[in-house]
């Protein structure tokens, strides 16, 4: 059932008072949805496993034990990376990933900031 003229009006001033109130909550309500906290955690697996990487190919030849530290990042990331993408799912994926336009910016408008209008 879809909300009547009344109800739209009070919930824009309910989030004008917001806005007004607490303007550093309003904005993190506004920048973060559902999916935030999943694809935060890939990103965070992604660079652990680069710098287990880094790790590995800097110190394979002089330190043995920092080369497999780096070998044990790069596991426990793709672990955090397989886990954090099984809970986001395939819809929001498609979510996260989809093209600019009416639907909203895409993962290119989220990398530039813009915000759906």
């Amino acid at each position: 059932m879809p909300l009547s003229e009344h109800d739209k009006k009070i919930i824009a001033e309910m989030e004008e008072s917001l806005i007004r109130h607490d303007p550093h909550f309003a904005k993190s309500l506004r920048d973060t949805n559902v999916y935030s906290h999943g694809m935060r955690r890939v990103k965070w697996g992604v660079l652990g496993f680069v710098v287990g990487l880094a790790l590995l190919v800097v110190f394979f030849t002089t330190l043995l034990p920092v080369a497999l530290v780096g070998v044990a990042l790069m596991f426990a990331s793709a672990v955090v990376i397989e886990r954090s993408a099984r809970r986001l799912g395939r819809a929001g994926w498609r979510d996260l990933t989809r093209p600019g336009g009416e639907e909203g910016p895409g993962w290119r408008g989220r990398l530039s900031g813009r915000r759906p209008q």
